[in-house]
């Protein structure tokens, strides 16, 4: 254990303290810090992890060469999803000894243009693109075969095109949307909106056409009073404010039940709602996506449904590190399935 301390402490680190963090046994943790063979890269990195947590600085054996530079190019970290997949992406890459290189999309700042550029400039060995250009059906997509040219893999997360030829890793927007409708309908509610972001995004145009289908299916199997499903769709920003003026929009409609396409828009939709002199759920019940961090925790505890972040990073970290060894996989979208989390902003309809 010699040579691994806590910075500005010479007490040294306990292994017994690093194996219950990491989960594994002492011999194992001895192992990995004397730079001795024999331990799954897994196991390796959640050594590594422990040692981190815990504060202590880790021995110069263990300070590796670099396997390449990799970007992670994002839209924002306004919004917790996307520093919640960066983490995910960064720690898997990690794993793999290749450096992570965050690149941040800000108004008035770089473009992803100018950031791909820069990152291939530094050499990267590839890159992962985060509800980019590539969701836009505005955008041209032949900036990503021009960057397939230069021999630089890559793969996209959240928004599939398919004039882009590469691996797609995505959520099933449109079940999403289904989830939330028959979740709502189930608590009596027939009045029913839809917040979502601009129609040019094809995740947008997903939940879109799964809530427009979702009320169809609803009415198609009709209820016990026999009155209908009215579903409205609202456009607005992906942010907390427009969330709000969606919602207040759609409670100008009549809606008791609002689907937001983003838990910031579904805290401007409660705040919405309040502003009313409503309340949530009594009044309005609503539903966000994505589960981002903490949302368990606003009040009230918000019903949505969460993007299956960790599986979706994963695969995308593999898909791209089959390509950068040679291995392409196929240029498809890879779809997984969300989940409807139910916490304290949804309840039955209110009566009449």
């Amino acid at each position: 254990m010699a040579g691994v301390s806590q910075p500005g402490s010479p007490v040294p680190a306990r292994l017994a303290d690093i194996a219950q963090q990491a989960r594994v046994s002492e011999a194992t943790v001895s192992r990995v810090l004397n730079g001795r063979s024999g331990v799954a890269a897994a196991t390796r990195q959640r050594v590594l992890a422990a040692l981190d947590i815990l504060g202590y600085e880790r021995p110069v054996r263990l300070r590796q060469r670099s396997a390449g530079l990799v970007g992670l190019v994002i839209p924002e970290l306004t919004n917790p999803i996307f520093p919640a997949f960066a983490q995910v992406i960064e720690r898997a890459l990690a794993g793999y000894g290749y450096t992570p290189v965050l690149c941040t999309q800000t108004p008035g700042g770089a473009t992803e243009d100018e950031l791909v550029e820069q990152l291939v400039e530094r050499g990267v060995t590839g890159v992962v693109f985060l509800s980019g250009l590539h969701a836009d059906t505005s955008a041209d997509p032949a900036r990503y075969t021009r960057l397939a040219g230069r021999g630089v893999p890559f793969v996209l997360i959240n928004g599939f095109n398919e004039r882009i030829g590469a691996p797609f890793v995505s959520p099933d927007d449109a079940a999403a949307s289904r989830m939330a409708v028959r979740h709502l309908r189930e608590l009596g509610h027939r009045r029913i909106g839809l917040a979502v972001g601009p129609h040019r995004f094809v995740p947008v145009r997903r939940k879109v056409a799964g809530f427009e289908a979702a009320v169809a299916e609803e009415n198609a199997r009709g209820s016990a009073d026999g009155r209908p499903v009215t579903g409205v769709v609202r456009h607005t920003l992906f942010s907390l404010e427009g969330g709000q003026a969606a919602t207040a929009a759609l409670l100008d409609d009549g809606c008791t039940g609002v689907v937001c396409g983003s838990d910031m828009m579904a805290l401007g939709a409660i705040r919405a709602v309040r502003q009313r002199g409503l309340a949530v759920p009594a009044d309005v019940s609503v539903i966000g996506f994505d589960d981002s961090q903490l949302i368990a925790f606003t009040d009230p505890p918000l019903t949505t449904v969460r993007q299956p972040v960790a599986a979706m990073a994963s695969a995308a970290v593999h898909a791209l590190l089959e390509e950068i060894n040679g291995n392409p996989v196929q240029h498809t979208e890879f779809v997984f399935q969300p989940e409807l989390v139910v916490r304290g902003s949804t309840a039955a309809a209110p009566a009449g």
